[in-house]
């Protein structure tokens, strides 16, 4: 298989996007102040601690860089550490019980027909803007309740928020905290975007995720406005770019490995491997982070309380000591234990769902245009972040 990151170019940060191996699967960077995890093990045993590893980065990142968030993170889950985590997350979870996914699959479908139609007969079309995007856009704005022709401006927001090339650290310089600053401003719009639709479902309550959450309650006592608003904007950006990303990953895939494109198109009960295997080659969301609540030994290496981990999502699904042939791309892979969706109480809740329009999307684009191939002349573009791995544009020849 051709080497995707040498031949479009992706980023250098991400080495094993390069077929290269980590120095040591537990490493401090002095630039930086994280400590790394590359392993599959380690990267395990610390999603599956949030007692030792807690979610709540925020607290120690503004205490080192003498930052203010206020309410800026009140609600959102990707913060949050047991037991108020649980259960704000069992009330979500009903939004995502397997009969209320399968459920899906019909408008999906629909959905996915009406944004093709608008590409039809065209001999080149940009996948993301024409289908990886809008597709999971409308299904989660659907279900929280929002509308769904607003997704426009949620798209102009969010690539906003990930439009940012700087690695995470301990120490920001001025650029960064700009650059964070900037982040938040624009997570505050759609934060009040969301929470001027919670406050109209306060007064007339609909069946929607959005009054799940307004009327929902936490030990006696409702989630505040700014915790709903919160809570929503990590549904509605979650909901969806992981997914668009999963969707363009897994054909750019297909693109570099003709023989996989062959077999699934003759055999589409193929297709839910290859998603598999696209979500641990090129994992969307490829860095987490989380921060020792106490001095703890992992790999060999102690490290001290309170500090932030990097926990590299993306070369752990490289690990030589869990998968063979690691870089290689490989439909037939079995078993495939990728932790591309997280692993422990913040596995991705969506998860399901993302799974589900991808195989809906992308059996019936295959259905659709017999001839799809990446465009030399009009090369991926990536979005920036390093967190991330995904395709920004994605730009296919139809015949």
């Amino acid at each position: 298989m051709t080497n995707l990151a040498a031949k479009w170019g992706m980023d250098e940060s991400h080495f094993w996007l390069h077929g290269q191996e980590p120095q040591e699967i537990v490493r401090f960077d002095e630039q930086t102040g994280l400590w790394n995890v590359y392993g599959h093990a380690e990267t395990l045993r610390i999603l599956e601690d949030p007692t030792t590893f807690s979610s709540n980065t925020a607290r120690v990142f503004a205490a080192d860089n003498d930052m203010d968030f206020g309410d800026a993170f009140a609600g959102n889950p990707t913060q949050m550490d047991p037991p108020f985590h649980g259960k704000l997350r069992r009330l979500v979870s009903r939004a995502f019980t397997p009969k209320t996914v399968a459920d899906l699959a019909p408008r999906i479908a629909a959905l996915t027909h009406e944004l093709l139609d608008e590409v039809a007969g065209r001999d080149r079309v940009e996948i993301v803007s024409a289908l990886a995007y809008h597709l999971p856009v409308i299904v989660i704005a659907e279900l929280l309740g929002v509308p769904a022709g607003d997704r426009e401006l949620f798209k102009d927001w969010v690539e906003k928020i990930f439009d940012n090339d700087q690695q995470m650290s301990v120490k920001q310089t001025e650029e960064q905290r700009r650059e964070i600053e900037e982040g938040l401003e624009l997570s505050r719009k759609l934060h009040d975007y969301l929470r001027g639709h919670a406050d109209e479902r306060r007064h007339t309550p609909r069946q929607d995720l959005l009054t799940g959450l307004v009327e929902a309650e936490v030990d006696g006592e409702r989630l505040t406005p700014t915790e709903v608003a919160n809570f929503a904007n990590v549904l509605l950006i979650g909901g969806h770019v992981t997914t668009t990303m999963l969707m363009g990953n897994t054909l750019l895939c297909l693109d570099a490995e003709p023989d996989a494109d062959a077999r699934v198109r003759a055999d589409r009960s193929l297709l839910p491997s290859v998603i598999e295997e696209s979500l641990r080659y090129l994992t969307p969301f490829a860095s987490l982070y989380r921060v020792t609540t106490t001095d703890v030994e992992i790999a060999g290496q102690r490290i001290p309380k309170d500090r932030l981990v990097g926990v590299r999502i993306g070369a752990a699904n490289r690990d030589k000591r869990v998968f063979e042939r690691p870089h290689t791309f490989d439909p037939d892979r079995g078993p495939n234990p990728h932790i591309g969706f997280g692993r422990g109480i913040h596995f991705c809740i969506g998860a399901p769902l993302a799974r589900l329009e991808g195989r809906i999307a992308l059996d019936i684009l295959l259905d659709r245009f017999p001839v799809l191939r990446a465009d030399p002349e009009n090369p991926p573009t990536f979005l920036p972040s390093p967190d991330l791995t995904g395709v920004k544009t994605l730009t296919l020849l139809t015949s």
